[in-house]
């Protein structure tokens, strides 16, 4: 993809020591595994390559329709506007061995997916952080996508379109789009079983992690060229955390409730509606809820201050 608009705007470089690198993994082709953008410190390469922000058209038309417009006219203006701008981070690039990186689990917000909060995941990785940033299958992303193995008459068919080249040749792409409100049907219903679905699919992929970091040999849907074996014994698994943004901060309570693994979490202008009030007192991990002024009201915040505690570390602060 590319465009001619001839500004200067882009995602900004990282401040970090380290150079980053980025790849994707796809645990089990099916709904039902965990699907994630990593970012990591990395070498540098040669003719390194930079991948786009936004990585296929398909991402563009799921944007439309969560944005309720037309997917023909805002295809067109998504990539004239946003259709160059690249990733500031290195595809597929070798892991850069710097002592044991600290963990961070990111959940995107609604109608968001894996590559839109590259600027804070390159961030975080040029500090020198592992970060993976999951691209959740619950239909609160704008568009994502699974695998279905090809009928006997696909593989028979010389005609069928030939997959992208990390595309696996046996097995066929399905895109799955963002699912609105339909008319009548109660939000909290929705958004409940899809904050719960996105803490599960952010332990999995914790647990992807820890397997490849234990030298357990793992087997990714999509065919890349990154060497998964560097990051044997790489990551530091006494600082792991949870973060994200909006719907991923109502991510982030789900998943340090489910999983002790999380040493703590950050909450970027979390969006509580979600989330039931009786997992409030099971949560026992140091939070930081990060808020900006615009974007939060008084319920939202009243319902932050239910995970207040006397004895452990809670934090809010809020950018103006």
């Amino acid at each position: 993809m590319g465009n001619r608009c001839s500004n200067n705007l882009g995602i900004p470089p990282a401040k970090g020591p380290n150079t980053v690198g980025c790849t994707d993994f796809m645990m089990d082709h099916t709904v039902q595994g965990t699907f994630f953008r990593l970012y990591y410190p990395c070498q540098e390469i040669e003719k390194p390559e930079k991948p786009d922000w936004v990585p296929c058209r398909e991402y563009f038309n799921g944007l439309a329709d969560f944005m309720k417009i037309n997917r023909t006219l805002s295809e067109k203006i998504f990539n004239y506007f946003f259709g160059s701008f690249k990733i500031p981070a290195f595809l597929d690039a070798p892991f850069k061995s710097n002592g044991k990186c600290p963990v961070i689990i990111f959940s995107h917000g609604l109608g968001a997916f894996r590559t839109l909060y590259s600027a804070i995941c390159v961030e975080m990785a040029s500090q020198g952080f592992i970060v993976a940033s999951v691209e959740h299958r619950d239909l609160s992303a704008s568009a994502t996508f699974t695998f279905r193995e090809k009928t006997e008459s696909e593989k028979a068919n010389k005609n069928f379109p030939k997959p992208c080249t990390s595309d696996p040749a046996d097995l066929v792409k399905e895109w799955m789009y963002y699912r609105p409100l339909r008319h009548g049907e109660n939000e909290f219903t929705l958004r409940n079983q899809q904050v719960k679905q996105r803490g599960d699919e952010c332990i999995l992929a914790l647990d992807k992690l820890i397997e490849i970091n234990s030298g357990i040999s793992v087997q990714n849907v999509l065919q890349t060229q990154f060497d998964w074996t560097t990051l044997e014994n790489s990551m530091d698994l006494c600082r792991i955390a949870v973060m994200g943004h909006s719907f991923g901060g109502a991510t982030v309570i789900e998943a340090l409730c489910k999983e002790v693994k999380f040493k703590c979490g950050i909450a970027l202008d979390a969006w509580m509606l979600p989330l039931d009030d009786e997992i409030f007192p099971r949560v026992k991990q140091p939070i930081f809820f990060i808020n900006s002024e615009k974007f939060q009201w008084a319920g939202n915040i009243s319902r932050m201050r239910k995970l207040d505690s006397a004895v452990i570390q809670r934090k809010m602060i809020t950018i103006r």
